[in-house]
């Protein structure tokens, strides 16, 4: 009986949408250089004036967080949003050229952002406590923020709990398309390489017709053939 790994149960050339998951990592790595872009943008334009991106930004949380952000933290998330745009872009001309070792770092992204969403899932569940104390931090002014803290404590764990488990859920999903993007064209690579093998061996060890019939009509001819009645 042969044993299949349980990982491979998953595997699918196939993604949401019935897209093919090259087309999925595709549009996974453009919306996320969107994504990074933006935020690009957003760190640029407080950087150059931060008054004026205050200013326009003063009704939102986004505009406060700015405000305590001093140059040196600034530029570090200028830093890591290039380098994610950097990463993404490599992802997605890699899932297009079909080079399967371009999607790793990307890969790597994807791993390294599940598991701080762990450590959050696990800090709601050790001390659910610090949900309360979050909201009692938010600015008097956030939306819904007294309904909220209205919610029975219990209820509200579970309602986290539960939004938290579709965000795994669907971030869990993105990566086996990713990781199976990433299996599609290794197989695929090694299949090419391993016709081109093929392929060489049969030229080399199989010579041409004409010359292997030259070859044979070259030799010479066997002795006539003389009866045992010629030697009496």
């Amino acid at each position: 009986m042969k044993m299949v790994a349980p990982w491979t149960r998953f595997y699918s050339n196939s993604c949401c949408l019935c897209c093919h998951v090259c087309t999925g990592t595709i549009l996974l790595g453009v919306w996320y250089l969107i994504i990074n872009a933006v935020v690009l943008l957003l760190l640029l334009s407080a950087l150059a004036d931060p008054d004026h991106f205050s200013h326009h930004f003063s009704s939102f949380e986004l505009g406060g967080d700015f405000e305590f952000m001093d140059d040196a933290s600034m530029c570090i998330a200028i830093a890591i949003s290039l380098l994610m745009i950097l990463i993404c872009a490599v992802a997605t001309y890699g899932a297009y050229k079909q080079h399967a070792a371009w999607i790793i770092p990307f890969f790597c992204y994807q791993i390294f952002d599940f598991a701080l969403n762990s450590l959050v899932a696990v800090t709601v569940l050790v001390y659910p406590d610090s949900i309360q104390e979050y909201i009692r931090q938010l600015p008097p002014d956030f939306p819904y923020k007294d309904d909220i803290m209205s919610v029975n404590p219990t209820c509200l764990v579970f309602i986290i709990i539960l939004f938290i488990s579709i965000i795994f859920t669907f971030k869990g999903y993105l990566i086996s398309c990713v990781w199976n993007c990433y299996r599609f064209i290794s197989g695929r690579n090694s299949s090419d390489v391993l016709a081109s093998v093929t392929s060489n061996d049969t030229t080399v060890l199989a010579p041409p017709y004409d010359d292997a019939t030259v070859n044979g009509a070259a030799k010479e001819p066997p002795p006539p053939y003389v009866s045992a009645e010629a030697w009496k």
